[in-house]
């Protein structure tokens, strides 16, 4: 009777969570490769507090930022191939950058180990709030009356806020200036000053500025319209239907990695993309946590090479 006992109450407790392959014994680093404040940095944190739960260990989240995203990542392909050091990497530096005739610094698919797609982030263009535009026909009509008048910002060249805008003037035949910034947190902030015209950007880090009222979405730049600006058209809605820029986070370490730590980061990656807490904060800003099997992720990054090649060919972005 009483090992029955015994054999019934373990049967009601968890399965034990199988140990990983690999165990490190001192905290590691997530490099962010642009400036905090920005959906990278939002995203990159919260990622690196549920890895760090997953592994035992503390996750430091370092910005590094410059040239669209490209110094952070290639510092992290130049580490000590240990573990010890990860990328978030970003749409633009594995699948826009790479198809530009300048020559990278990294080789994104034999200089990193690519490990799980992170996240998917809807993007949304933007005005300033109290300015002259309140759709996207009055910020088209004042480019076309004034060419090379209005100026958008973006997190720098090369990035998908960068492409978005590219998109959007060669759609509509525009005439305008790009200012690149090391982030989109200080494009942000001269576009709430006056200083440029527009930005096209992750959802996340508008949603405050156009809940406040400060800065006015004339449209989104996805495919359908999103549940937190559901009077919002998309850019297809609205003539469009080229101008679609869903942004994405992945996780990365240097190639040489080990296999068994690679495996181990993999499977504490997963799992801690499985939070429910990581979950809660990601859908909260109309981000989807995106787990993927080595494999399909590397699928998906081609696939994506595929689809934004012709995008930089076409709009002539030649250097980031």
């Amino acid at each position: 009777m009483l090992r029955r006992n015994i054999l019934l109450a373990a049967s009601s407790l968890p399965l034990a969570r199988p140990a990983l392959a690999w165990q490190p014994d001192r905290p590691l680093r997530l490099v962010i490769p642009f400036v905090a404040g920005g959906p990278a940095d939002l995203f990159g944190r919260v990622l690196a507090e549920a890895l760090g739960a997953r592994l035992g260990k503390t996750v430091v989240a370092e910005n590094r930022s410059g040239a669209g995203g490209v110094l952070g990542v290639d510092a992290v392909a130049k580490s000590a191939p240990d573990g010890y050091t990860l990328a978030l990497t970003t749409l633009a530096t594995l699948a826009i950058i790479p198809a530009m005739p300048t020559r990278m610094p990294f080789d994104a698919m034999h200089d990193l180990a690519h490990l799980t797609l992170v996240v998917r982030v809807p993007e949304v263009l933007v005005v300033k709030g109290d300015g002259d535009f309140h759709s996207l026909d009055d910020l088209v009509a004042a480019a076309r009356a004034r060419p090379g008048a209005l100026q958008f910002g973006s997190s720098g060249v090369g990035s998908i806020t960068h492409l978005a805008c590219e998109l959007l003037a060669a759609e509509a035949k525009l005439q305008v200036v790009h200012v690149p910034y090391r982030g989109i947190a200080p494009a942000v902030t001269d576009l709430l000053g006056g200083r440029v015209h527009f930005v096209v950007a992750d959802v996340p880090v508008l949603m405050p500025h156009i809940t406040a009222g400060t800065l006015r979405p004339p449209a989104v730049t996805t495919g359908n319209r999103i549940a937190a600006l559901p009077d919002v058209p998309t850019t297809a809605e609205l003539g469009m239907p080229s101008v679609v820029s869903d942004n994405w986070y992945g996780l990365a370490v240097p190639a040489a990695t080990p296999q068994p730590i690679q495996d181990a980061l993999h499977v504490a990656a997963l799992e801690a993309l499985r939070d429910e807490t990581l979950v809660r904060q990601f859908t909260r800003v109309e981000a989807t946590p995106s787990p993927m099997s080595r494999e399909q992720y590397m699928d998906f990054i081609q696939a994506e090479g595929r689809k934004w090649a012709p995008v930089v060919r076409a709009t002539g972005v030649t250097t980031y």
